[in-house]
């Protein structure tokens, strides 16, 4: 048994939220071979005794091409899912949110699993995110941004 009362492997990973100077948020589309196609923030899973923090500007530097200090943990989430391999976890997600100037995305980093499945990318206002018609994680991500972005 893991510490959320299920024998599944626990997934750490980190999350980040990167919005840019309008206000969009930046999300990466999945087509996963036998699934829909879903939509999640820039983000995977903690190296072996890597910090949720550094996992945070490894992966946005990886799969975005922002170098950036990820800032403080705004939030956390503990889905369980299948991943892209096709493993049953219980994932324990962290958050952190990114402000940047620029809408530019490199995507040259990504590794070849991610070239396969991680298709696109676009920028969503909230009020998308809200609406959008195909799945998006986390599910309450315009919440968490407008939580987050209150003045």
């Amino acid at each position: 048994m893991n510490e959320f009362g299920n024998t599944k492997r626990v997934r750490r990973s980190a999350r980040i939220i990167v919005l840019d100077a309008q206000h969009r948020a930046l999300m990466f589309r999945f087509d996963v071979p036998g699934r829909p196609p879903f939509w999640v923030t820039a983000g995977g899973e903690c190296e072996a005794g890597e910090s949720y923090i550094a996992a945070a500007r490894r992966e946005l530097l990886e799969e975005t091409g922002i170098n950036a200090d990820p800032g403080p943990e705004i939030a956390r989430t503990t889905p369980e899912f299948v991943t892209v391999e096709g493993e049953p976890v219980q994932a324990d997600e962290r958050y952190f949110m990114v402000r940047v100037e620029h809408s530019a995305i490199d995507t040259s980093r990504h590794t070849p699993l991610e070239q396969a499945v991680m298709t696109r990318h676009r920028w969503f206002t909230l009020a998308e995110l809200s609406a959008w018609h195909e799945a998006l994680f986390p599910e309450n991500l315009a919440e968490m941004i407008a939580l987050h972005t209150a003045t």
